[in-house]
C-alpha cells in the first residue's frame, strides 16, 4: 500500500523515525514544519502520526491490562510491532514512497 511522490525523502523518513524517540510528537512536528507543496513529507508524517496515536492507545491499554497480567505479554508485543513497522516505513519513505501502515485508520 505505497505509492511514489516527489519530495524530501530525508524529512519523510524522519517523520517515521522520530516516532521512536518522541511518539506522536515527532511526526506532529514534522507535519507542522513540512512545506505545503511537499506531498511526500506531509503524507508520511500524517500516516506516522495516525499510527503513533493508535500505538499510544495500545500502550495505554497494555499498561492498564498489567493489573490482570495480560499486559505483561501485550506490552512487549505492541512495542515490537511499533519498532518493526516504523523501521519498514522509514526505509520506504527514504526511497520516496508514501507508506501507509496496515490496519491504521486516518485520524488526521
Amino acid at each position: 500500500m505505497s505509492n511514489h511522490a516527489d519530495g524530501d525523502t530525508t524529512m519523510a523518513a524522519l517523520a517515521h523515525l522520530s516516532a521512536l524517540v518522541a511518539a506522536f510528537i515527532g511526526p506532529l512536528i514534522i507535519l507542522v514544519l513540512a512545506d505545503d507543496n511537499d506531498t511526500l513529507v506531509k503524507e508520511n508524517a500524517k500516516n506516522a502520526l495516525n499510527f503513533q496515536i493508535i500505538m499510544t492507545i495500545a500502550i495505554i491499554i497494555s499498561v492498564v491490562l498489567m493489573v490482570v497480567l495480560i499486559g505483561l505479554v501485550l506490552l512487549p508485543i505492541v512495542a515490537l510491532i511499533d519498532l518493526i513497522l516504523v523501521a519498514i516505513a522509514t526505509v520506504k519513505a527514504n526511497n520516496g514512497e508514501i507508506y501507509s501502515y496496515p490496519f491504521t485508520p486516518s485520524i488526521i
